[in-house]
């Protein structure tokens, strides 16, 4: 990726309903040579989608946690449903898979502690396989970066 890539990306993370001429002048190319290549990032996979970031406390969901998840058992078929199962549900903000003493840490967030305890109730100690889930509420966000560190 070239140095202009970067800035254009740093640039659209800022505001991703910049126009193209504005980004095209904010990055120091025309427009057209601009437009070429917010197209090409888009195509190659690095540009993988544009959205709305929204206050989470503000939207109304007040409770946040860190899941860690061990499970029983590391057999293809308990791994793959699990994974599956939890990609898809809305609560579940970012999954990963991790070394140390969890096998996976999830980002969850709910309305309040009462939608989490359902939420742990009706899923996450009905899913097989699961051996352990320990959860860290969260306090107080302190940084919550969804973009990459790229130069602008």
């Amino acid at each position: 990726m070239e140095r202009q890539d970067e800035r254009i990306l740093a640039r659209l993370q800022q505001d991703g309903r910049a126009t193209n001429q504005l980004l095209a002048e904010q990055v120091g190319m025309s427009g057209s040579a601009c437009w070429r290549r917010v197209r090409a990032l888009e195509e190659a996979g690095v540009i993988t989608g544009y959205a709305a970031l929204v206050d989470r406390e503000k939207a109304g969901f007040a409770m946040s946690a860190i899941l860690h998840v061990s499970l029983e058992r590391h057999d293809a078929q308990f791994v793959d449903e699990f994974v599956s199962r939890v990609s898809a549900r809305p609560e579940v903000l970012e999954c990963f898979a991790t070394t140390g003493d969890a096998d996976y840490h999830l980002r969850v967030v709910v309305r309040d502690m009462h939608a989490y305890n359902e939420f742990l109730d009706r899923f996450m100690f009905r899913l097989p396989g699961i051996r352990n889930v320990r959860t860290n509420v969260v306090l107080k966000e302190i940084k919550a970066k969804v973009a990459l560190p790229f130069q602008g």
